[in-house]
């Protein structure tokens, strides 16, 4: 538990806090009764430092000893022990860390908690298979592989059998110990994963034709586009059912526009393989809300977004309701990347805990979350009104938009229907979805003045459309009519419209 659980002892196991195995047996039957479905979160590229494959393969045991990277290091000019070389760890500083049983060096591209698995040993690799049939044989309906690209680094033994150094990136404002000083060329998206990952894709596969119930393979890789819709698989070997795109994480911020919206959504469609499903995605447990993010008066216009647009739909815990960063001071900090920074003032521009807060059920103790007084982490601030409890009795909340949108999805414009985008100008982006004569135009204006737009931009999009959803600011309600060649919408006004035939 250094990383909140990205840093696992034992994979056949559940920490002791969250309860026992029969627990989670009980759960999985539980959620099955109410036709919902359990998925992991899985991390297949290192594991904690105390478990007890790590401490056997730090005292050379026969069977465990390669199970890691382990790498000499050097003593420099000064007669001090250095690292391999250059690598840097994600959290900052050096990827290694000396380990006196072995006198050798360990690599963690994370914490120095988290050694990393060497997957150039067969044995490995077929071991992290073995775990994932053994949660899917519980009855998990699939598993999200976090930091799949890491598994992988370059081979030492095209380079001499020394790891090579990685270049310097040249980005201005990082010294050495940022991971952002240096190019990921050795440590990242391998061409080794891409078989890996068919391997893995394999295990779901079999058990999906046990029983005709498809477990799903998601992969998370912070990646260039080109390389993140590798992980789809390559038209003759199965990838991830889905790789989770993150272009409106990476490549929308507050000063992005209408042109810009319309440029990311394209292009992953673009990129992504013909014939595989899209997804989407606004934030994570690593970004910052979309109400902080932006602004909360656009958190429905982004809820049409992800809800909408071809493709699979993520949500984040909180973004439903609209929910914003928390403030965590430094003395309540848990993320292990802000504490490592040593700094009570400036951990905050690191530090992942606003976005973990404690989702907001209601405003009675700990927001509903917990019946602590203090739970792990604070709850943030107005949780007394925005909370669930209140979107839920209110007539007009972010709640009762996001639930209308999940029962729109349903309908064969949004499940099977095809896709037209426009940035109509640069503050009012729209999108068409339909199928047969059934169609629907979601426009939002993302800019903070009134708007004026025409429809008939798209192609036969024309005459009278209806309400069908609006945003909490919109002065429109359900069944309102508009006219598709004069349509006005005010700052952060965002609408689903239905064509009339």
């Amino acid at each position: 538990m250094f990383d909140f659980g990205y840093d696992i002892s034992d994979f056949y196991a559940i920490q002791p806090e969250y309860g026992s195995l029969e627990d989670f047996e009980q759960l999985i039957k539980k959620a099955d009764a109410l036709n919902i479905k359990i998925i992991l979160d899985f991390v297949p590229n290192h594991t904690s430092n105390e478990s007890e494959w790590f401490i056997k393969s730090s005292n050379k045991d026969e069977y465990y000893s390669d199970w890691y990277v382990w790498e000499n290091g050097h003593i420099d000019t000064n007669g001090r022990r250095q690292p391999p070389n250059n690598w840097i760890s994600v959290f900052g500083k050096s990827a290694w860390t000396y380990m006196p049983s072995r006198d050798q060096f360990y690599l963690h591209q994370f914490n120095s908690a988290e050694p990393d698995l060497n997957y150039r040993n067969p044995v490995v690799g077929e071991e992290m298979k073995n775990i994932v049939k053994y949660w899917l044989e519980k009855g998990v309906a699939g598993m999200r592989f976090g930091s799949i690209n890491y598994l992988f680094e370059t081979d030492k033994d095209t380079f001499g059998g020394r790891f090579p150094d990685e270049p310097k990136s040249g980005k201005p404002g990082f010294n050495p110990d940022d991971y952002e000083y240096l190019f990921h060329v050795y440590t990242k998206d391998q061409e080794e994963t891409f078989d890996i990952v068919t391997q893995f894709r394999d295990v779901f596969d079999a058990i999906t034709l046990r029983n005709n119930f498809t477990r799903v393979m998601i992969t998370v890789a912070r990646s260039s586009i080109k390389t993140a819709v590798r992980y789809y698989g390559d038209g003759y070997h199965a990838g991830a059912h889905i790789p989770v795109n993150n272009v409106l994480i990476d490549d929308i911020s507050k000063e992005s526009d209408a042109r810009d919206l319309k440029h990311a959504v394209d292009r992953w469609i673009s990129y992504m393989p013909l014939g595989k499903p899209a997804n989407w995605v606004t934030g994570d447990h690593d970004t910052s809300r979309i109400a902080s993010r932006f602004r909360t008066e656009l958190v429905d216009a982004f809820n049409m977004l992800v809800l909408l647009l071809p493709g699979i739909a993520f949500t984040y815990m909180g973004e439903e309701i609209g929910m914003v960063n928390g403030f965590v001071p430094w003395v309540d900090t848990k993320d292990p990347r802000a504490c490592s920074t040593n700094d009570p003032v400036n951990f905050i521009d690191v530090s992942r805990d606003p976005v973990r807060t404690p989702f907001q059920w209601n405003n009675g103790v700990s927001a509903g979350f917990s019946t602590a007084a203090k739970p792990w982490l604070p709850v943030a601030d107005r949780f007394e009104s925005l909370n669930v409890a209140n979107q839920r009795s209110a007539v007009r909340s972010h709640y009762q938009v996001y639930r209308t949108l999940t029962n729109l999805r349903m309908r064969p414009a949004f499940r099977l229907g095809r896709f037209e985008s426009l940035a109509i100008n640069p503050d009012v982006f729209a999108f068409k979805r339909w199928y047969n004569d059934d169609t629907y135009v979601i426009v939002m204006n993302l800019g903070k003045s009134y708007q004026i737009v025409n429809l008939t931009a798209f192609d036969l999009v024309f005459g009278q459309l209806e309400v069908e959803v609006s945003s909490v600011q919109s002065s429109r309600t359900f069944s309102d009519n508009v006219l598709a060649t004069y349509l006005d919408l005010s700052a952060d006004e965002a609408l689903v419209l239905r064509m009339q035939v």
